[in-house]
């Protein structure tokens, strides 16, 4: 599953690599879950791990790369870029995974893969936000210390708390593998998954609301991120805008 998030820039993906992205995972989640115990599913404990098995490969560009993808911006234009991009992905996915469940409500017996397909959706958003997350502390100079694993681990854990990685505290790697911490991943990857709930409205509603409600999220996590790493680097407020 390490190619299933594999795009630069996420927002320049078009509709049909979504389709053919979110084909692949629902496929691949379908036979996972019949693997997993009833339990397992049901209380989100395989939903954080098959999420963090997609977290530990995702590519995170450092900052020179960032810039060389983002036309030269720097600073806040840059996470600005980001951002925009990011919230263009997580909203396209949403309305991807609204038109496939209309396209299932006309057909009834394929009805059954919407668990599957919910989920490919929710892996795909957590993906692209766990990734925003990760480069925006590339983009502020918030250097996240440890191994590929472990960093990936704290920015999933940050990304579950809404709140960037605090690299002053030593503690925070070790918390990031403990109990607590794999909880609030996976209630926060539930609630993401609730959220994907709407995209099985009839016709193109789900399409609309998913879409939606995925851009507004994104914009909410950001703003959380870049205000705490602003913080951090002792940088003023966001401007009013």
């Amino acid at each position: 599953m390490g190619k299933l998030v594999s795009q630069d820039v996420p927002g320049e993906t078009d509709g049909a690599e979504r389709r053919r992205l979110l084909g692949r995972l629902s496929g691949a989640l379908a036979t996972s879950a019949r693997k997993a115990s009833a339990s397992g599913v049901g209380r989100g404990r395989w939903l954080a791990d098959l999420f963090m098995n997609v977290a530990t490969r995702l590519p995170i560009r450092d900052l020179a790369t960032l810039q060389e993808h983002h036309y030269g911006l720097t600073g806040e234009q840059l996470a600005d870029d980001l951002v925009r991009t990011a919230t263009k992905a997580t909203m396209a996915v949403g309305a991807v995974g609204g038109a496939l469940a209309a396209a299932e409500f006309a057909a009834p017996p394929l009805l059954l893969s919407a668990p599957a397909q919910l989920v490919a959706e929710t892996v795909v958003v957590a993906a692209i936000e766990v990734k925003l997350l990760a480069e925006l502390h590339e983009v502020y100079g918030v250097q996240v210390p440890g191994t590929g694993p472990n960093r990936a681990a704290l920015f999933a854990i940050a990304w579950s708390k809404q709140r960037g990685v605090d690299p002053l505290k030593p503690a925070s790697v070790t918390l990031a593998l403990g109990a607590a911490a794999k909880t609030s991943l996976r209630n926060r990857l539930m609630r993401t998954l609730g959220r994907h709930l709407t995209t099985l409205g009839p016709f193109l509603t789900g399409a609309v609301a998913g879409g939606a409600l995925n851009r507004l999220a994104t914009k909410r996590l950001a703003v959380a991120v870049r205000t705490d790493l602003r913080r951090q680097r002792g940088l003023p407020p966001a401007p009013q805008r």
